[in-house]
């Protein structure tokens, strides 16, 4: 194996290479959601939403982006009857975040206007590399449990 084709020397650019992705995956994102009349980050959070019940700082963990963010958009979707908030019997301060039947309609309709551009995208790959790259990904994502970014002993 050549010094540029090491693990080592190939981890920058696998990097540099998912933020490109996305970037492209956000912007493809937008155009979809536009098509129903939403956006891509009030789909995230209805997304994270629509399964077993998280709180605000849940979901903004599990997007990766900011609490005050997520509470934003939360309580637009709350004002406009597409979610409400649930107690939460595990923290009373951290209620659940819920779709509501008018929610679920939008996410419905949001997954309907992806599915022509994911089935798309599945044309121009193989079987193989669908999973090759999903396998991957998880792998990748393990990894990045076991170490810590500052502290090299961990």
């Amino acid at each position: 194996m050549s010094p540029a084709s090491s693990p080592q020397a190939l981890l920058p650019i696998i990097v540099a290479d998912i933020y490109e992705l996305a970037g492209r995956l956000r912007e493809y994102g937008e155009a979809i959601a536009r098509t129903v009349g939403q956006t891509q980050a009030r789909w995230q959070v209805m997304s994270a939403a629509s399964g077993a019940p998280h709180t605000v700082p849940q979901i903004a963990r599990v997007l990766g982006v900011t609490r005050q963010n997520v509470q934003r958009i939360a309580d637009l979707l709350v004002a406009e009857g597409s979610a409400q908030y649930r107690d939460n019997p595990d923290h009373r301060a951290s209620p659940h975040l819920i779709l509501t039947h008018r929610g679920q309609s939008a996410l419905d309709r949001l997954t309907k206007a992806a599915g022509g551009y994911h089935a798309r995208l599945a044309n121009e790959l193989s079987s193989a590399e669908v999973l090759s790259l999903q396998r991957g990904l998880r792998r990748l994502l393990e990894a990045l449990d076991n170490i810590d970014p500052i502290n090299p002993s961990k």
